[in-house]
């Protein structure tokens, strides 16, 4: 929703997957919110204590609302949840080139998890920030596996 928690958790693994895997030059990403509350801010602390305990830099990653460019710019835009999935695609345009779908629908095709949305974790503790890193770890695997680039 603000980009401060779990999109920017999955743009921080997800780019350092990349670059683990020497595809940072091939794959291009980015995380936005639907809703603008945020912009131009870090994430959240605890969601970069999280990462930064975890060997994933987040310092560099600002809220942003997603564009309409973006949906050209980009083959795949994920959903955390089914809240968000239903704003991404209203604000689709009618030719859109990007695909839409959940962030765990690879996961959960590859029969990975069972679970359909990655939670917000901003109103709760910091278990929940650490059951976000674990579940965007899971998915960011699945999405590169299910697009055969790992």
């Amino acid at each position: 929703m603000g980009n401060i928690c779990r999109s920017p958790t999955a743009h921080g693994v997800m780019q350092a997957k990349l670059d683990e895997y020497g595809l940072a030059d091939r794959v291009s990403i980015e995380s936005a919110g639907t809703h603008a509350y945020h912009v131009g801010e870090k994430s959240d602390a605890r969601s970069r204590q999280t990462a930064r305990e975890r060997g994933i830099d987040m310092e560099y990653i600002r809220a942003q609302k997603i564009s309409i460019n973006d949906y050209d710019e980009y083959d795949y835009i994920y959903a955390m949840d089914y809240d968000n999935l239903e704003l991404i695609n209203d604000g689709a345009p009618q030719n859109a080139i990007a695909t839409v779908d959940l962030f765990l629908g690879a996961a959960n095709r590859l029969g990975l998890s069972d679970r359909s949305v990655v939670p917000d974790p901003y109103y709760g503790g910091d278990v929940g920030f650490t059951d976000v890193f674990d579940l965007v770890s899971l998915g960011c695997d699945a999405i590169l596996k299910e697009l055969k680039l790992r």
